[in-house]
C-alpha cells in the first residue's frame, strides 16, 4: 500500500537541516556512508552507543557523560544508558537562557483572549530561581514530588523548572479533571507540594475551581498549596484549601538569584505521566530525566530542526505528554508558543491567528483538530501570512487522508506534515517526520532514529507488509524507569513485554508501506476481530467521518454468535438524520473503500462520543459499557455522561 506523493523537500532545505549536519558530523567521526535516511536510522538501531553519544555531543548536552554510553543487560528491559552520567534536566533547558539577548522571548502565552502574557529568558530564569529557592525553602529534596493542577500558563512551565532543578519529580493534570480524577493520580504518588490555579477560561467562561479543590488538598495532605493567580482569585480560593498560599506570597521571600542545579544520574526520575485510566486506575508511569531530555533533544533538533530561532506551539494540555514533549523545545533555544482554552474560542481561526501574529515555525496539534478545522472550512492559506511555518505536526489519533490533503490544500503547500505516533508510555515518538523523505497521503513517514521499530504477525513474525504489533526490538533512553509502587516490575513488565516476551509491544495495529513509511491503524486492544480477520478502528473512521452527514464515529467489536460482529456509532451533524439510506450509504462507502469484513453489523446514532482529557476517542470503555460492566475513573474522561449514550441499547440485543 501507498499514498499519492504530496510533498518532497527541496534540496536547500535538505542541505541546512540539522539532521543533515548530523549525518555528515557521524559519518566522518565514524567512517562510514550515510547517503539517505534508511542508512542513516540503519546506523542509529545497529550502532546504539554511538550513535545517542553523538546526540549528546551534537546537541551539546551540559553534564559528565562517563564512559560508558550502553551497558548491555540480560534483556531489553535491564539494558542501561550512560550509566555514570550526571545531569539536569533543568540546566539544560535553561543553557540558552545566557547566550544572546536575555531579553528576547522565551514564552509567549495566550488564554483566549483574557490574558496575553511575554516572558523573556531573564523573565524566565528569575521565576525559577525564586521557586526553587522557596521549594528549598519548604524542604523539597532530590525524590520528592511536586503535583500541579494547572492550565498551560508560563508559570506552570517555571515551577516545573525549579522542580528539576532540584531532582523533585514532577506530575500534572489539567484543572478541568474532577475531584476523583485528581486523587486517582496525585493520590498515589503522595505529593509534598501542590500548585494550582484559581480557575481558567474555556469558551470565554470563566471556570471557578475551588469547590473541588477543598475535597482534594483535604485528602491529599501537601504541606503547601500554592494558588497561582489565572482568573484574578487567588487569594479568595488559597485561604479555602489545605495550607493554601499564594504564589505572589509563596515567592515573596526571594530574590531572583543564580539557580543552583543538582546533578543527578542519568535515570533520576524526573516526570510521573498517568495512563488514561478508563479501564482502571491509572498507571503511574515514571520517566528519567536523562532519558527523556535526550530523545526530546533528538526528536527536536534531529526531526524537527529546532533551534535558537525556532517558535514553537503545540496544542496541549498539561495532562497530555505533548506539554512535556512542548516544554523540552527550551532546550534548544527556541521560544515557546504555550496556548490555553478552545481551539475555537472566540473566532473558529484563533490558533491560525495566533501563529500568524507570532510568526510559529512549528504548529502541532491532534489529528481531531486538523479534521474540525477541515469540516469548519477553515481556509488559512487564503486568510493568514503563515511564511514562517516549516512544519506541523500532528499526533493523539491517526491523521486521515483527507486531513493531509486538507493541510497541503488549505493550510500551506510547502509546509513539513509530519504525523506522528508514540505516548505516554515513552513521553516521545516511535514513528514521525522525517525533513529529508517526501510526504505521502495517510502515511507517517517512518521510524524515529534510534528506535528499532518493526510490525510482527501474532507469531512474533517480522511483517513486511500487512498489518501487525508495533514493537520495538531494542532499548532506547526513554523508555520508563518503571511504575510507581511497582518494586517487583511485574506490572510493568506486563504492560509491555508479555506479548513478546523481551520486546516491546506498544499496542499499536500497524502497517509498512511500499514508500517505507507506516500507517497506524488504531490500537491494537481495540482492534476488530470478525471472523479472525484483526480490523483497525482508523480505517473506518478514516471512510465515515468524510461524510458530510458525519460528525465523528467510534467503533468496537461486540461478541456475538460465537464470532465478533463490528458496531460503528455516529454522532451526526445538525439537522442529519441515520435513516436507511443513509446507513446504507455508509455501509456502501465502507466496503468500497476497505473491505466487506469491515461493514458494520449494526450502525447507532449518539448524541456525543466519550473522550479523554486530550481528545481520544475511548472505544474500550465504551465496549465496557455495551458488554454491561463498569467503567472504572470516568473522571479520565472529558465527558463522563456520554457513556450513559451506550448503555442497555435494545438495538445490541438481536
Amino acid at each position: 500500500m501507498g499514498g499519492r506523493l504530496l510533498w518532497t523537500p527541496d534540496a536547500a532545505r535538505i542541505a541546512r537541516h540539522p539532521m543533515t549536519a548530523f549525518a555528515t558530523t557521524v559519518a566522518e567521526r565514524h567512517g562510514v556512508s550515510l547517503p539517505d535516511y534508511p542508512s542513516l536510522h540503519a546506523w542509529s538501531v545497529d550502532r546504539r552507543a554511538d550513535f545517542w553519544s553523538a546526540v549528546w555531543d551534537y546537541c551539546n548536552v551540559l553534564g559528565e557523560r562517563g564512559e560508558a554510553a550502553l551497558m548491555p543487560g540480560a534483556t531489553m528491559r535491564d539494558d542501561r544508558f550512560f550509566p555514570d552520567a550526571r545531569l539536569n534536566f533543568a540546566e539544560n533547558l535553561l543553557a540558552h537562557a545566557g547566550q544572546g539577548s536575555p531579553d528576547r522571548d522565551a514564552i509567549v502565552f495566550r488564554g483566549e483572549d483574557a490574558v496575553h502574557q511575554r516572558l523573556s529568558w531573564r523573565d524566565l530564569t528569575d521565576l525559577v530561581s525564586r521557586f526553587a529557592q522557596a521549594f528549598r525553602a519548604e524542604g523539597i529534596v532530590a525524590g520528592d514530588r511536586i503535583a500541579a493542577m494547572m492550565p498551560n500558563l508560563p508559570e506552570t512551565v517555571a515551577a516545573m523548572l525549579a522542580a528539576a532543578s532540584i531532582g523533585a519529580v514532577w506530575s500534572s493534570c489539567s484543572p478541568d479533571f474532577g475531584e476523583r480524577g485528581v486523587l486517582d493520580r496525585f493520590g498515589q504518588i503522595e505529593p509534598k507540594l501542590l500548585i494550582c490555579c484559581d480557575g481558567y477560561y474555556y469558551a470565554g467562561k470563566r471556570i471557578e475551581i475551588a469547590e473541588k479543590l477543598g475535597p482534594i488538598t483535604a485528602s491529599l495532605a501537601p504541606q503547601r498549596t500554592i494558588v497561582v493567580p489565572y482568573l484574578g482569585t487567588a487569594e479568595a480560593v488559597a485561604a479555602t484549601v489545605a495550607n493554601g498560599i499564594t504564589m505572589a506570597d509563596f515567592l515573596a521571600p526571594f530574590a531572583a538569584a543564580p539557580i543552583e542545579y543538582e546533578r543527578l544520574p542519568f535515570s533520576h526520575p524526573l516526570y510521573i505521566l498517568f495512563s488514561s485510566g478508563t479501564t482502571g486506575v491509572p498507571k503511574c508511569i515514571v520517566h528519567s530525566a536523562g532519558g527523556t531530555l535526550l530523545q526530546h533533544l533528538k526528536e527536536h533538533r534531529l526531526h524537527c530542526g529546532f533551534g535558537p530561532d525556532a517558535r514553537v506551539f503545540y496544542f496541549t494540555t498539561c495532562g497530555w505528554m505533548m506539554w512535556n514533549w512542548l516544554v523540552s523545545a527550551l532546550a534548544t533555544g527556541a521560544t515557546l508558543l504555550l496556548y490555553d482554552g478552545s481551539p475555537f474560542h472566540p473566532r473558529p481561526s484563533v490558533i491560525f491567528d495566533y501563529m500568524a501574529e507570532e510568526r510559529a515555525s512549528f504548529l502541532g496539534t491532534s489529528a481531531k483538530f486538523i479534521d474540525a478545522a477541515r469540516k469548519q472550512g477553515l481556509l488559512p492559506l487564503q486568510t493568514h501570512d503563515l511564511s514562517a511555518l516549516e512544519m506541523l505536526g500532528s499526533t493523539g489519533s491517526p491523521l486521515s487522508p483527507e486531513s493531509f490533503e486538507y493541510v497541503y490544500g488549505a493550510i500551506k503547500p510547502d509546509v513539513h506534515l509530519a504525523s506522528m505516533s508514540g505516548g505516554t508510555d515513552i513521553v516521545s515518538c516511535f514513528v514521525l517526520g522525517v525533513p529529508l523523505l517526501p510526504v505521502h497521503v495517510g502515511e507517517i513517514q517512518g521510524p524515529g532514529l534510534g528506535m528499532a521499530v518493526e510490525v510482527w504477525d501474532e507469531t512474533g513474525r517480522p511483517l513486511a507488509s500487512g498489518k501487525g504489533d508495533l514493537v520495538c526490538t531494542k532499548a532506547f533512553p526513554s523508555m520508563p524507569i518503571g511504575f510507581w509502587n511497582d518494586p517487583s516490575g511485574e506490572r510493568y513488565k506486563s504492560a509491555y513485554f508479555d506479548q513478546f516476551p523481551g520486546v516491546w509491544c506498544h499496542g499499536d495495529f500497524a502497517e509498512w508501506t511500499e514508500h517505507g513509511g507506516i500507517v497506524i491503524h488504531g490500537r491494537s486492544d481495540a482492534t476488530l476481530n470478525p471472523q479472525g480477520v484483526r480490523i483497525g478502528t482508523a480505517e473506518i473512521y478514516n471512510i465515515v467521518e468524510q461524510m458530510e452527514e458525519v460528525v465523528e464515529a467510534i467503533c468496537i467489536g461486540q461478541p456475538w454468535d460465537d464470532d465478533v460482529r463490528v458496531v460503528l456509532f455516529v454522532r451526526l451533524s445538525n439537522g442529519a438524520n441515520l435513516t436507511d439510506e443513509l446507513s446504507g450509504r455508509i455501509k456502501a462507502a465502507i466496503r468500497h473503500g476497505a473491505s466487506p469484513r469491515h461493514v458494520p453489523a449494526k450502525i447507532l446514532e449518539v448524541a456525543d462520543i466519550p473522550r479523554t482529557k486530550s481528545g481520544k476517542i475511548v472505544e474500550l470503555a465504551v465496549r465496557e459499557v455495551v458488554e454491561g460492566r463498569p467503567v472504572r475513573n470516568k473522571e479520565a474522561l472529558a465527558n463522563p455522561d456520554a457513556l450513559a449514550l451506550f448503555a442497555d441499547r435494545p438495538e445490541l440485543r438481536s
